[in-house]
């Protein structure tokens, strides 16, 4: 068990779970895309800007308002952009035109803040010989929550339809705030000036911490990976690969989330070996085994058991190297720990847009094939960046 002084366990499993249920509002969106494209009639193409905007909209949301945390008093900033996101969300549910869908999905990214503000709130609460653990455990939360975001939304969205999940979408967001502004502690903040010094900071961290740089480019390309297989396993399963031609739907996109869920309940494992063994080590450790899922999805991603195990390896290795990530980065600045988790995920996010993006585009001109092979370039250039590092130290 995990022994606590900086932060009390209830508290802890209680910013897990708020992490878990904020965050899965960015992937309800993803196993009902083929549903939601033939409400409006729209493109593979055109549809695959939904996940693609949701992601870029949690990036500027995080470059432009997660440093707040360290200005503000951060449960204020937590309880309120909780409320944000759920009237985002509710746009989501009564969009009339894809346009309009795709405009409410980035509002949505740019309002799901809460994660990213408990995360540093935790790693502030922890002491430094526990905090890969504490980090660990609070993303074994969000991660969760991402995993089974897509689990839920699956079931709910084949029987009640798509807009119907987004509907309760946001009468979750509204019960987790409500239940944070209750629970939660007032957390000072660590920084006095304007919120212009304040964002000009971001570039001297950028500048003073090389950790930093190399995290941020690992990240992005560990997500942009993870993001590129998500955004296409719902046309995957679609093609005539599956079902004597019929096809899945998004009831069983949704069950593969239940495979990555598992998965991260080892987050706490994988913080206390980045404690214990140094965190660059389990860093390399998740970039190989990110790799090696998409060369398992590659050679067997046509079948049912292979797409099983190319999910679990690959939610390993991804969240290995996130959690790592985080790790590193909250040791370097006691004062600045959400601005530095502003620069990495800022970057995080950018990556998963963009494998959003690509992996659709490659699926439109190259199918499985083209995901795959697109995802390993990702990977490929998180593994040079991990592998420059050490050459360059």
């Amino acid at each position: 068990m995990l022994e606590q002084k900086g932060i009390p366990k209830p508290l802890l499993w209680t910013l897990a779970v708020a992490c878990a249920l904020s965050v899965a509002n960015l992937y309800y969106n993803q196993p009902l895309l083929d549903e939601i494209r033939r409400t409006y009639g729209a493109s593979v193409a055109t549809i695959g800007l939904v996940p693609t905007f949701t992601q870029l909209g949690y990036a500027l949301g995080m470059l432009f308002l997660i440093p707040l945390g360290d200005m503000f008093e951060r449960k204020r900033l937590i309880v309120g952009s909780a409320i944000l996101a759920a009237g985002a969300t509710a746009l989501m549910a009564i969009a009339p035109t894809v346009h309009l869908l795709i405009g409410a999905s980035l509002l949505v990214g740019l309002t799901t803040m809460t994660p990213q503000l408990i995360i540093p709130f935790a790693a502030h609460l922890a002491s430094d010989r526990e905090r890969g653990a504490v980090v660990g455990t609070v993303m074994s939360g969000l991660l969760i929550g991402i995993l089974l975001g897509r689990t839920v939304s699956g079931i709910i969205g084949a029987a009640l339809g798509w807009r119907a999940m987004f509907w309760i979408a946001s009468g979750i967001l509204l019960v987790t705030a409500a239940f944070l502004a209750i629970i939660l502690p007032k957390n000072e903040p660590t920084f006095r000036g304007s919120y212009a010094a304040l964002f000009r900071s971001l570039g001297a961290l950028i500048r003073e911490f090389r950790v930093l740089r190399i995290s941020a480019v690992i990240g992005a390309a560990l997500f942009g990976a993870f993001s590129a297989f998500w955004a296409t396993l719902v046309f995957l399963l679609q093609s005539p690969w599956f079902n004597h031609g019929a096809g899945y739907g998004a009831r069983v996109v949704g069950f593969f989330g239940l495979l990555g869920a598992a998965g991260a309940l080892a987050a706490p494992l994988v913080g206390r070996a980045a404690d214990q063994r140094g965190a660059r080590f389990t860093v390399g450790v998740g970039l190989a085994v990110t790799a090696l899922s998409f060369v398992i999805l590659f050679l067997s991603g046509h079948s049912i058991p292979g797409l099983i195990l190319g999910v679990l390896v690959m939610d390993a290795g991804v969240q290995t190297g996130h959690v790592s990530n985080q790790s590193r980065i909250f040791a370097l600045s006691p004062s600045a720990r959400s601005r530095v988790n502003t620069v990495y995920m800022f970057s995080y996010f950018v990556g998963g847009s963009l494998g959003s993006s690509l992996g659709s585009t490659a699926w439109t001109r190259a199918g499985w094939t083209g995901v795959c092979l697109t995802a390993l370039c990702i990977v490929a250039v998180g593994g040079a960046t991990f592998l420059w590092e050490r050459r360059s130290a």
